[in-house]
């Protein structure tokens, strides 16, 4: 039964609202993680690579997270995509440069949510639908962030055990 035949239009309404809210504090929550790891990793880290044909170092993968931001944001919401600049495939970008980009697309990022939750004209999201698409992007960027993890540990540039742990507290990101 749809949520309007058991409660009422307000009701309806707030209830979305807050689920939105909480979407977006979930992909908030996801940035804030990746900002904190580019601040903790040592520079020798950011530099690590565990490829013996030439991938991604460190650096490069959090630079792919901004890319691939920007490639759906040109997919399915151009207009949100206007002005930003993703990192080329071999761009290494700077800790400050990178964070700075992040920052920039996770707001634009924050912005197709709203937007395509309100069904705005020329916005889209996957098929199936709004939180599948932000699932996505998370589940993306955590893959992402557990390889430059595993990256970093393996190189001998583990990540402090505070900063590491942090990641899985939520609550407190």
């Amino acid at each position: 039964m749809p949520l309007a035949g058991l409660f009422s239009l307000s009701t309806v309404a707030t209830i979305l609202r807050v689920v939105i809210e909480e979407i977006l504090e979930a992909w908030r929550i996801n940035n804030r993680i990746n900002l904190r790891l580019i601040a903790h990793i040592s520079d020798a880290g950011m530099r690590c690579t565990l490829s013996k044909r030439g991938g991604r170092n460190v650096v490069r993968q959090f630079a792919h997270l901004h890319y691939v931001r920007i490639f759906q944001l040109t997919r399915r919401a151009k207009p949100l995509a206007k002005g930003a600049r993703p990192f080329a495939t071999y761009d290494e970008p700077d800790r400050e440069t990178l964070a700075g980009a992040l920052q920039d697309s996770s707001q634009r990022i924050e912005e197709w949510i709203r937007l395509a939750n309100k069904g705005a004209p020329n916005i889209r999201t996957f098929k199936r639908g709004l939180v599948p698409t932000v699932s996505y992007l998370i589940a993306h960027e955590s893959h992402h962030r557990g390889a430059i993890l595993l990256t970093l540990k393996q190189c001998g540039h583990p990540v402090e055990k505070r900063t590491r742990d942090g990641i899985w507290d939520w609550n407190t990101m």
